[in-house]
């Protein structure tokens, strides 16, 4: 099976490390990483990646519109866009949907079973290739996440 290729836009170092650290726990994985949707955008024209973790509120464009830019981008098929955000108020994952994103994460993100099973709901349980046997099959993630 070919490496699956993740853009993770995120502005705040951390958090970025941080979810870039779960993704790396969770599977064998090509991951890009970007500071703004702007540079999302540039990312996206070189190389579509299979997968994308997008923060909301960043500098320069925020992830609305490089949500909005994405989904309006000519191509044969449709990349699943993991909102992310720290103000999760309500109403926000509606929003999120609304604008494009396919799920919502709400940071920070603490347990790792959460990623992998909205990865898994997205895009299969093929797509996520555990690192080593101990990070299993992600049955624990489905069973945690219910």
């Amino acid at each position: 099976m070919t490496q699956k290729r993740i853009l993770v836009v995120e502005d705040n170092l951390d958090n970025r490390r941080i979810l870039v650290y779960r993704l790396k726990r969770i599977g064998d994985f090509e991951i890009v990483e970007a500071g703004n949707g702007q540079e999302a955008l540039e990312s996206i024209a070189v190389r579509p990646p299979d997968l994308i973790f997008m923060d909301l509120k960043m500098p320069i464009m925020d992830g609305w519109e490089a949500t909005r830019r994405i989904r309006s981008l000519d191509g044969s098929r449709r990349i699943p866009i993991i909102a992310l955000t720290a103000q999760a108020m309500a109403g926000d994952e509606q929003k999120a949907l609304a604008a494009g994103c396919d799920d919502y994460v709400a940071k920070p993100i603490v347990d790792p079973n959460i990623v992998r099973f909205k990865m898994e709901r997205l895009l299969g349980p093929d797509f996520v290739t555990p690192t080593n046997p101990a990070n299993g099959n992600g049955a624990a993630a489905r069973s945690n996440a219910a």
